[in-house]
């Protein structure tokens, strides 16, 4: 079949279009996004939720990140240490390359130009997020009086867990060694996570099980792990580190847990914990 060179010239210009526009979606100009392993779920799982401190500032592409989450496809994703332009490009990812389309909302504590960059005068926000495969509502978003060494807080919103409404709260709290400090948070999360019969609290608490400073928390809620609970040893508990402790939690209050999951992962220093959860 012979063409005409009209025709081959639109073919190729349609080629190099292609090309550039998947160019654009994925970072460092690699072309291709990275596959997912086989058993990886094919779409939005809607009992399941997930905390992730995706690590900052870190040399990790968002295309990695994302397909780490696509692996696993939570219906609500709690993010920490995430800036607003890495949180846009993984949803951007989630949706464009694996068919995974989320709403957004932010828990920024801090605009940081070292961490998120951005110019000078216009840094990116830095702090908390959830994506959420349901509308989100009612966002909160709250800085703790005393963030530590840096500054800390919590985010909150109302969206559709399992079929049904539940408020889904975020936080990262005050650096290790930190102690004193992270009990005044707990103390303002928890008196917030009291007012709702049903609620999920995701997120990095940079603390063992049976550290002090979760007593509040842990009256409130039970966290997804059958085996940690206030009176665990940490040996008892799956790690949630690169440094084998267990600091990231899926607190639940008033909602039921199905199956807990921790997943190391070689684009952060935490690994990716998920659980599936009976709100019914």
């Amino acid at each position: 079949m012979v063409f005409g060179r009209g025709t081959r010239l639109l073919g190729g210009a349609v080629l190099v279009a292609c090309m550039v526009l998947v160019g654009r979606s994925a970072p460092s100009g690699s072309p291709f996004a990275r596959s997912l392993p086989v058993e990886a779920v094919r779409d939005v799982v809607p009992n399941r939720v997930m905390t992730w401190n995706i690590c900052n500032p870190c040399e990790v592409g968002n295309l990695d990140r994302a397909a780490d989450i696509a692996t696993y496809a939570p219906q609500v994703i709690g993010l920490q240490e995430a800036c607003v332009r890495d949180v846009e490009r993984i949803r951007e990812y989630l949706e464009n390359l694996h068919g995974l389309a989320y709403h957004v909302e932010y828990g920024s504590v801090l605009q940081s130009w070292g961490r998120c960059g951005g110019a000078p005068w216009s840094p990116g926000g830095y702090g908390q997020a959830v994506l959420s495969a349901a509308p989100m509502t009612d966002r909160v978003n709250v800085e703790y009086p005393d963030g530590g060494s840096e500054d800390r807080g919590y985010m909150a919103v109302t969206t559709m867990v399992g079929g049904q409404p539940v408020r889904v709260f975020n936080t990262h709290l005050a650096q290790r060694h930190q102690e004193a400090v992270r009990a005044g948070q707990t103390g303002v999360l928890a008196r917030e996570v009291a007012r709702h019969d049903r609620a999920i609290v995701l997120g990095d608490f940079n603390a063992v099980p049976d550290a002090p400073e979760l007593t509040r928390v842990w009256a409130l809620a039970t966290d997804t792990d059958p085996q940690c609970r206030p009176s665990s040893t940490s040996a008892t508990c799956k790690p949630t580190t690169d440094w084998q402790s267990k600091f990231d939690y899926v607190f639940l209050r008033g909602v039921a847990p199905l199956e807990h999951r921790v997943h190391p992962t070689p684009y952060s220093d935490h690994h990716l914990v998920y659980a599936d959860l009976d709100l019914t």
